[in-house]
């Protein structure tokens, strides 16, 4: 009878599952990359509205990311969907998480009321809304956890990298 380590070789439950979980990752992350940045493409101005009301990057630097930030979530939405360079997308991923989580945890420390403006819009809030801060955290955090199972096992079922390699 085989043990577990030996099923685990040879295509036993473990590798399916892990398997399971990295497609898994991959395509949520991928999901979200593409909204976020699909929403920003479109209203560019908005994009960089948010990234001003910040208020942690000089004006210019400010402009310069929140043009640039669609492109860069397009970007690592396809890659993560088609399952190509899939470590660096997650490295990508999990850079970009980090800084969201700095940026939203300092808005929230420093009291401002503004929208995370992370699948568009952002900015102030209005006097009746009121920041979701926690839950911003609490849903990137999630996120940052997808990003680094995928930076522990970039190969997954239906990827690019996979079929390349083989």
């Amino acid at each position: 009878m085989a043990t577990t380590r030996q099923a685990g070789r040879s295509g036993g439950v473990r590798p399916v599952l892990s398997g399971a979980v990295g497609v898994g990752c991959r395509l949520v992350l991928a999901g979200v990359w593409l909204y976020a940045g699909v929403s920003k493409i479109t209203d560019l101005s908005g994009s960089v509205r948010a990234v001003k009301a910040y208020d942690l990057l000089p004006p210019a630097l400010a402009e310069w990311v929140g043009a640039a930030l669609p492109v860069v979530e397009i970007g690592l939405g396809l890659l993560l969907l088609a399952g190509l360079a899939t470590r660096v997308a997650a490295a990508g991923s999990a850079l970009l998480l980090a800084a969201f989580m700095v940026g939203i945890a300092s808005a929230w420390a420093r009291g401002l009321e503004i929208d995370c403006g992370c699948f568009g819009g952002g900015g102030e809030l209005s006097a009746d809304e009121s920041p979701a801060y926690l839950v911003d955290l609490l849903r990137d955090a999630a996120l940052l956890a997808a990003s680094g199972f995928l930076l522990w096992r970039p190969r997954t079922p239906w990827s690019l990298d996979r079929w390349l390699t083989h």
